[in-house]
């Protein structure tokens, strides 16, 4: 395992919308988080991710441009299992207040 640790650059965060950049060194980790906000992430790299959650781990191929969203409540840490960076933006979607 890796002492890179992944921090994010915050684009945007406004009432509505929160917009990070993650860039990954290779074997770069995301620590354990979970997330508060229904989230899409917009693959910017084409390759692998391996996330860890509570019920082990698996390794996605994600394509430059292919977005996927997952629901608020999602638990994991995320690895750049790749031998290059990736980059990927993360958008939360917040409650209307």
């Amino acid at each position: 395992m890796t002492d890179v640790r992944a921090v994010p650059t915050v684009q945007i965060d406004e009432a509505a919308v929160r917009v990070s950049e993650w860039r990954l060194a290779p074997g770069a980790v995301i620590d354990w988080h979970r997330h508060e906000y229904p989230y899409v992430v917009v693959p910017m790299t084409t390759g692998r991710l391996a996330s860890k959650g509570r019920d082990g781990e698996i390794t996605t191929e994600l394509v430059a441009g292919r977005c996927y969203s997952r629901p608020e409540g999602v638990e994991h840490e995320v690895r750049n299992a790749n031998p290059f960076e990736f980059v990927f933006i993360e958008i939360e979607i917040k409650p209307r207040t």
